[in-house]
């Protein structure tokens, strides 16, 4: 069990028998009466959000979550295939389950695989990837000392706001976390 007042983004949870995954929280302590925790969370299962509410101090039951080491193949459009990096065993998995982990997945990356009950229900990425440059608008001289931001795309297709300073062919480091540039490498 887990209070509502030790809430975190990414913490897994059980609420009326399914998996979610805290993606927000606020605690409210209004002027008058109890104090709350608003939430939005994810269904691991289905990729639905929901916002929800709970009195502060409330006890959830934390979701036990198997993480195993897979190494990222290929995909073939729609399913993402992985392999198991002790057993060498594949696994496939739908694009839904992967949400925005697509953007930064790059060949033979390796990934942490989320089991619940024995049952897939996603990934986890390392916090940062490298990824490279492949479009981006020339930098003009003389704007990089001021600051600001363009957009680039980088290999995997994930569009990430960068410095003026960028230029295509860079390798650039994002937080997949926040989908933010981090620096350059």
């Amino acid at each position: 069990m887990i209070s509502t007042n030790d809430f975190r983004t990414g913490l897994t949870i059980e609420v009326d028998g399914e998996v979610y995954t805290v993606l927000e929280f606020m605690h409210v302590k209004p002027g008058k009466g109890a104090a709350f925790v608003r939430t939005k969370l994810k269904n691991r299962r289905t990729g639905a959000v929901i916002e929800r509410t709970f009195r502060a101090g409330e006890k959830v039951n934390r979701a036990h979550i198997d993480r195993r080491k897979m190494q990222y193949l290929y995909n073939d459009g729609d399913t993402y295939y992985f392999m198991d990096s002790e057993t060498f065993e594949q696994f496939a998995l739908p694009r839904e389950k992967l949400d925005e982990a697509t953007k930064y997945l790059t060949d033979n990356m390796i990934i942490d695989m989320l089991f619940y009950q024995g049952e897939t229900i996603g990934i986890e990425l390392p916090n940062f990837v490298e990824l490279k440059v492949i479009e981006t608008e020339p930098g003009i001289k003389g704007d990089t000392a001021a600051g600001g931001s363009k957009t680039a795309v980088v290999e995997t297709g994930a569009v990430v706001q960068v410095p003026l300073f960028v230029e295509v062919g860079d390798v650039i480091r994002i937080d997949t976390r926040t989908g933010a540039y981090i620096e350059r490498v």
